[in-house]
């Protein structure tokens, strides 16, 4: 985590007020975002979900990222930065954090799935060292997209945002 106020910072979700913001990500990014009762459900289970959120001056939430932490594994369940806020690293910066949190908590190996047409996820996730292992076909829906499943092995240490 970073000291400077004029920087990111990832932390652990913090209350309430986090999860309010993290809803309002979660509807300006996705087309069948997560309900609330879905987020609490994994609030209330700390052994295996954990939810980071990225601040930057002015933003309380800028993004989140939703994971299990699962027999040596992490599983990224959701990620994303507020549309306006996005191209600036945001992403980069929660994703890495969030590998050397879980690093640090035993996981050696990371997974997610993709939409197949997610360009710019696919090339953050690929730069950060997750490689394609496996297709679901029509996993999502409205619109119908494939999944990718990637993965990424602990074969490099997460380099410093």
């Amino acid at each position: 985590m970073n000291s400077d106020p004029d920087q990111p910072v990832v932390e652990p979700l913090a209350g309430p007020e986090d999860l309010e913001e993290i809803l309002s990500v979660d509807s300006e990014s996705f087309l069948r975002p997560w309900t609330r009762a879905m987020y609490e459900a994994e609030l209330r289970n700390p052994a295996v979900s954990r939810i980071f959120v990225i601040r930057v001056p002015g933003v309380r939430v800028a993004g989140y990222c939703a994971v299990w932490l699962v027999d040596g594994e992490l599983h990224i369940n959701n990620l994303a930065i507020r549309p306006a806020l996005r191209r600036r690293g945001l992403a980069t910066t929660l994703l890495r954090e969030v590998l050397r949190e879980a690093a640090a908590l035993g996981c050696a190996r990371a997974t997610l799935e993709v939409r197949r047409s997610n360009h710019p996820a696919r090339r953050l996730y690929e730069a950060l060292g997750f490689q394609l292992r496996g297709v679901r076909r029509h996993y999502y829906t409205d619109p119908v997209d494939d999944a990718l499943v990637l993965w990424r092995d602990p074969a490099e240490p997460v380099e410093a945002a």
